[in-house]
């Protein structure tokens, strides 16, 4: 069995502290090593190391009688770096930054004209948001397939197209740029902190302007061997894509049993395939249905399928790829400044 050599030990001991201050904010000494099972001398020499690479900071210090040392609360440089998520709709861009400790900083929204310069109004977007800031990462959502390998994207109808976009985004603002499929992030938000917390296995089913699925197994976001896992839209029942049945327009003036009718086709799909478990109704059409269309679709996916299936409304408030761009780019960005 091979053992960690000081230099990794020293990595892996700084991490569990950096996690634990993000998890519950600024601790003192006696509380890093009561939640590390460090000793003392590995504490100290951990805190001094984090100090002087400008990762934490003293926040302030407890009540205690005892002055001192242990008296001091420690916290992350929050500072430290920031990140940029970018949720790219076919009408609109909208952009999120947050400090390295999750703090929202800022935000942006601009309209797409018909014609845009992508590239220009997102890093224009972006730099509102950040303040003059440049971000450390940046992950923008879009529709759309994104290759897993190269990162590149199929045409997502968004206006100003260009498959390059993340790399020529990434010139521009000097800075690394992912994309990701809006519905992936989407279910990222969820999985973290909305209906499927705690969950390593389910599947969100998203119904805005566009409908598509996102897949989770053992934890992991699949999205298949060319980025195409989830593309529900595509399926046909009764000769019509699984999407045109879902339009906004084709479905707006059905009662809820209808639309809950509509909507099992394309989740029975999913579970008679995935057998995730749980089920997850999102965007505005999955929020607007809330629990009483999640129970209506939960009752006849019943009558269908043998595999127990929990169906659930969307969890997280807001817009939720959005959410899940800036919580991927947090990830993207504590791994690189952490390490």
């Amino acid at each position: 069995m091979k053992t960690a050599d000081p230099t990794m030990a020293r990595a892996i001991n700084d991490r569990l502290a950096l996690d634990l201050l993000l998890e519950r904010g600024p601790l003192t000494a006696p509380q890093l090593r009561a939640l590390t099972g460090l000793s003392r001398p590995t504490v100290s020499d951990l805190i001094e190391r984090l100090r002087a690479g400008g990762l934490i900071e003293i926040a302030g210090e407890t009540g205690a009688d005892r002055r001192g040392p242990n008296a001091r609360l420690y916290g992350l440089v929050a500072g430290r770096a920031h990140v940029a998520g970018v949720n790219l709709r076919r009408d609109a861009v909208h952009v999120g930054v947050a400090d390295i400790a999750g703090n929202e900083t800022g935000s942006a929204s601009r309209p797409l004209p018909a014609a845009p310069d992508l590239v220009a109004l997102i890093a224009g977007a972006i730099a509102e948001a950040a303040g003059g800031r440049v971000p450390h990462t940046v992950v923008l959502g879009t529709p759309g397939l994104i290759h897993p390998r190269t990162g590149l994207a199929t045409d997502s109808g968004v206006p100003g197209w260009r498959p390059d976009l993340g790399p020529a985004l990434a010139e521009r603002l000097g800075a690394p740029v992912t994309l990701e499929n809006e519905v992936n992030l989407a279910a990222i938000a969820e999985h973290r902190t909305g209906a499927a917390t705690g969950r390593d296995d389910f599947a969100l089913l998203w119904m805005a302007d566009g409908i598509g699925a996102a897949v989770f197994l053992d934890g992991r976001l699949r999205r298949g061997a060319s980025g195409g896992a989830g593309e529900v839209g595509l399926l046909k029942f009764g000769g019509k894509d699984f999407c045109d049945l879902m339009a906004s327009g084709a479905v707006r003036d059905l009662a809820p049993e209808a639309f809950a009718d509509r909507i099992v086709q394309g989740v029975f799909a999913l579970v008679a395939v995935l057998d995730p478990g749980l089920v997850i109704l999102g965007g505005a059409l999955g929020r607007a249905g809330g629990d009483r269309l999640a129970g209506l679709v939960a009752e006849r996916l019943g009558r269908m399928s043998p595999a127990a299936t929990e169906v659930r409304a969307g969890g997280v408030e807001g817009d939720t790829v959005l959410r899940g761009a800036v919580l991927t780019a947090l990830d993207l960005a504590r791994d690189d400044v952490f390490r």
